[in-house]
Order: C-alpha cells, then structure tokens, then sequence
C-alpha cells in the first residue's frame, strides 16, 4: 500500500499517527483510518435523511433550493479544494464535513430552537453536540459497538461548538477525549478549522442564490452589500448584456472563489509565520485558518444582510414558527404517551432525551406525516 502521509504538510493531520478510535479495530486494508471515517458517514442512516431535512426552505418549497444534504455536499467540495492548496489532509476535511450536519432536526434551525425550549430543562439540545451524538451512539450499524466508532480527528472535527457544563461531562466519560480542548482552551486540527470556515462559505453564497431565487430578495438589494455588489458590478461591466440569471451565479461563483482563495492565501501566511512543527503544535496555536481582516468584516456584513432580509423576512418567519410549533407538539405528544415511540425509544431510561432523538433524526416530510397523525391536521398544504 502507498504511503498515505505522502504530500501532506507537517502540520496537518497524518492518518498513520491518528489518535484511534473509542473502540479498538484492525486496520482497514485498502484505506486509512479518515478514509474510513468518510465511508461510514456516507453509509449511515443519518447522511441519508439530510436530503429531506430543510436548510433555509422548507423540502416541500422547491425542488432547486438547498437541502442539508446538498449544502453538506458544497461544504465537502470547497473544504477539499482549500485543504488540498495547503496540503492539509483532504480525506479527513471530507470525512467532517460529510458528517458536521449529521444532528441537525428536521426544519433547520426552527427545529433546534424548538427542541433547545422543550429540553430546557434537561440538559438542551444543539444539533452540532446531536451530530457527535449520532456518530457516538444512535447509529446501531454494528455487532460490537453503538454509533459510527469514527476516528477522534474526525470526532473533534465535528464537535465544534460546546458549553462547559457539556465539555466537563465528555471529559468525565472521556479523559483527554473532544470535549477537553474546551476546557484548556486549545484549539482543533487545522482540517476542522478548515470545514468550520467552508461551512460559512458556502452558506452565505447559496442562501444568496436561493434567496433570489425564492423570489424573496432582489438582486438590487444585494448591490449595497459590499462583498457582492463589487461581483455584481464586474460582471456587468464585463459582460452588459448578461440576463439576471446567469449575473447571479457568476456574481456567486466569483464570490465563493474569492473567499475561498483569501482564505488559503491569508492561512497560509498564518502557517508560515508560525511554522507549527505539527498537528500538536496547531492545537497549542491561535486559530490559525481564515480570513484576512477586510474579507472578515465584509462577510459579516453579508450575514447581517442575509439576517434581516431572509432568514428573517416574514414570509420565512411564518413557515420557521409553523415548522416550530409543528415540533413542540410532536415531543409533547410523545413525552404524554412514550408507547407512540419505536420500542427502543421508549424504553429510554431519560426519556425526553430519548424523545428528541427521535424527532431530531425525522426529515421535514415524515416529521409533517407524523404531526398529521398524531393530530390530524395539516400545516402545510399539499403535504
């Protein structure tokens, strides 16, 4: 077999010296260990469901607007091409962010807010710890363990986001395991870095394309904000006679281009002034992937313009409190009488965690089926 760590970076993650998994298993002989990882992922019941789990549209909206399934796929895309500039290990990239949205509820962020409330008061929810819940113990693929028995590069990679109170409890279970970094303050490999900072990227272009689309914002509302409106400007100065379509995705296209390359560009001289010895020595670092200064303030001028203009114009807001409420009610209902749970699930020893569960692993349209039979009304018609 060949020499897997050949042409990456000392600084990246090296899959012969991984730190293993939770459960001990023979080597894999054709792969190494984050190749394995990104296989698993993409055979498990959970990367399945997120192609009728919404991102900003609800599934039944339109068949072109982005499912999680479809933003997952653009994350991987745009965090390999970066990962392989800076010679990072790009099968480790692919394998965390096939897997970064792998928690989230059906109805996107409405779903989670949803289930944040009725779990308030037992311990939360938050779909970046649901995804590390899934690959660790709700996937019940195998003989000899619960979940996914990933890598821990993959796992830290996943959790990228964690409170302390959850931190403390993952450090019990696990000493030196993912949650510790939150407690001593170091940082992740730079290959989650990496897919922390793709996963902006590419939801900030496509919520633009789907947000035109939808018909929701105008294009000439996006001339005012300073990272599109200089595509938007370049591309009719190139190109006059342009029809709005295909204005829109060049100005997109030249958008997801150039954060991607002052991204790699500005890391990489991060990387060269500190020249970390490796992988370790990242973790002891400040962050090291991102943005130069002007382009970070710029996108997040992009997302208080994506904020106030869609994520919170009133037509999306009244689909996001119907998607809510559609929630709140399906996890009472359940709570009230467990024997409307699977088996498994109700025989849960916490019971409203186990209830969660359940809800959070439904995509848009059988969590919509269920409401519907559990109560008998319809949301959202046609469905």
């Amino acid at each position: 077999m060949p020499e897997v760590a050949a042409g990456l970076a000392p600084y990246a993650c090296d899959p012969a010296r991984t730190r293993g998994r939770r459960h001990p298993e023979p080597p894999a002989p054709t792969r190494n260990d984050h190749q394995r990882d990104r296989d698993r992922v993409v055979h498990c019941g959970a990367f399945r469901r997120l192609v009728y789990k919404t991102q900003v549209f609800l599934n039944h909206e339109g068949d072109l607007y982005r499912t999680r399934l479809t933003h997952t796929l653009e994350v991987a895309q745009l965090a390999r091409s970066a990962a392989r500039v800076l010679r990072l290990n790009e099968d480790l990239v692919e394998a965390i962010a096939l897997a970064h949205d792998l928690g989230h509820t059906p109805f996107g962020h409405a779903g989670q807010d949803a289930l944040a409330d009725c779990l308030r008061a037992h311990g939360g929810f938050e779909h970046n710890l649901q995804s590390l819940r899934v690959v660790d113990r709700l996937e019940q693929r195998y003989p000899d363990f619960d979940g996914l028995n990933l890598s821990f590069e993959t796992r830290e990679g996943i959790l990228k986001r964690c409170p302390r109170r959850i931190a403390e409890q993952l450090e019990a279970r696990e000493p030196g395991g993912v949650g510790r970094r939150f407690l001593d303050g170091s940082q992740p490999a730079l290959e989650a870095q990496l897919v922390n900072l793709a996963d902006e990227i590419s939801y900030c272009a496509h919520d633009i394309d789907d947000g035109v689309r939808s018909g929701l914002i105008e294009v000439a509302q996006l001339e005012p904000v300073p990272l599109v409106g200089a595509h938007l400007a370049a591309v009719r100065a190139e190109h006059p006679r342009l029809g709005a379509r295909r204005l829109l995705c060049e100005a997109v296209r030249r958008l997801l281009s150039g954060l991607v390359y002052d991204l790699v560009e500005h890391t990489a001289a991060q990387l060269r002034a500190l020249t970390p010895a490796d992988a370790d020595a990242v973790r002891r670092a400040p962050p090291l992937v991102g943005f130069a200064a002007p382009t970070r303030a710029q996108v997040a001028g992009l997302k208080r313009f994506l904020f106030g203009a869609l994520y919170r114009h009133p037509q999306v807001v009244a689909t996001t409190d119907a998607a809510r409420g559609v929630v709140r009610e399906l996890y009472a209902a359940y709570l009230a009488q467990p024997a409307l749970l699977p088996a498994e699930y109700a025989a849960a020893d916490e019971l409203p965690r186990a209830v969660a569960d359940y809800i959070a692993g439904m995509t848009d349209r059988y969590a919509l089926r269920e409401h519907r039979r559990l109560t008998g009304r319809t949301v959202f018609a046609g469905l």
